[in-house]
């Protein structure tokens, strides 16, 4: 019998699980597909809520401490793997924001360097972005992470370790439960006993508790990216308007998101995505109208009420915990909520309050 079973390889899985086999744990993880092929390698990266000062102090307090945390694991990882993550420190600007205000009175309170800037100093420092804006807010530390890149770094180091154990193309059909505990987990694979199960299944993850009688809002939202590839020094910043957003990397690929669509399971990237994004990056960046567009996807968020994670143990099933349910965050709360998970999971003293997250009274039984 394996110590501890991880459903889902994305970067809630696999961060979840380094941080508890670190702690000495053995872990299972397994996979429907290839490890972070979801929604973790579709992101963008930024390490930021795109607008913080609109979450609930649950969702800042993750992104907070992730934040300061990221720079280290990105080193950790570099290290241990010779695979670079490339946390990237660029900085934000915001645009013609409607809540400017409100963007400069959350950073003065919470002490967060996010400050108003005029117009002719983000032209100075961003000379593709377009003209016409007339306000900005800019965040100076604000990094982005090349996710594809954060995921076979993890991968690789959960391979160098010998407690932990990876089963992709390992569909997990539901739960294997002796009375009121969790055991394990059915597989395309066979039966799989455990200790205790961690379900981080992304948006997959309220299908699987369905299977239990629990309903947990948890369902995919279909996002759709496209990349272009420009010369290094083309975008030095993240540049974020109407809700659309340009993120370099170092290379000079820029990505540009997102598209919020409730399409159910469907990733199927669309033409009229890609004529929406590409007007949106030409409107932030003119010079991208003669820029090839080098790739276009999509991927399926897990979103949740508010944004706020489900993370800690499940009422009424025994030795089930979930880690799930970040949203558009999943990337930027990931340090944290895994953190957070192992704490809780091996009875340490937790790294933030771990109230808002716990999925007790925030789940309904399915009648």
């Amino acid at each position: 019998m394996s110590e501890l079973l991880v459903v889902g390889a994305g970067v809630i899985g696999l961060l979840s699980s380094y941080q508890l086999a670190l702690a000495g744990r053995r872990v299972v993880l397994v996979d429907a597909c290839a490890v972070g092929r979801e929604s973790s390698w579709a992101g963008g990266g930024i390490v930021s809520p795109l607008y913080p000062w609109r979450y609930s102090p649950a969702v800042t307090a993750l992104a907070h401490w992730s934040q300061d945390f990221y720079p280290r694991l990105g080193e950790q990882l570099r290290a241990q793997t010779q695979i670079d993550p490339e946390v990237y420190v660029t900085g934000l600007y915001w645009l013609d924001l409607d809540d400017e205000a409100e963007a400069v009175n959350w950073a003065q309170r919470l002490g967060r360097p996010l400050q108003s800037v005029n117009m002719a100093t983000v032209q100075r420092a961003v000379p593709a972005l377009a003209e016409g804006f007339e306000r900005a807010v800019h965040m100076a530390n604000v990094a982005n992470v090349r996710n594809p890149r954060l995921v076979r770094a993890l991968r690789a180091a959960l391979q160098q370790m010998p407690n932990v154990t990876l089963h992709e193309q390992c569909a997990v059909s539901g739960f294997i439960r002796e009375g009121g505990r969790i055991t394990g987990v059915r597989t395309v694979q066979g039966d799989m006993h455990a200790d205790q199960v961690v379900l981080a299944a992304g948006a997959w993850s309220g299908e699987l508790m369905k299977t239990l009688g629990v309903e947990l809002p948890v369902v995919p939202v279909k996002g759709q990216m496209i990349l272009y590839k420009c010369a290094e020094d083309f975008l030095p910043a993240i540049v974020l308007a109407k809700g659309r957003y340009a993120i370099p990397r170092r290379d000079g690929h820029v990505l540009i998101g997102s598209t919020l669509e409730h399409a159910g399971f469907d990733k199927t990237p669309t033409d009229e995505a890609l004529a929406s994004l590409k007007a949106s990056a030409i409107e932030l960046l003119p010079a991208l109208a003669d820029a090839e567009v080098v790739g276009h996807w999509a991927g399926l968020r897990p979103g949740s009420p508010e944004g706020i994670p489900f993370i800690g143990p499940v009422p009424g099933h025994e030795d089930l915990w979930l880690n799930c349910g970040h949203y558009r965050n999943g990337l930027v709360l990931a340090p944290a909520s895994c953190q957070l998970l192992a704490d809780l999971m091996l009875g340490r003293e937790p790294i933030v309050d771990p109230t808002p997250y716990a999925p007790a009274g925030r789940l309904d039984l399915i009648v």
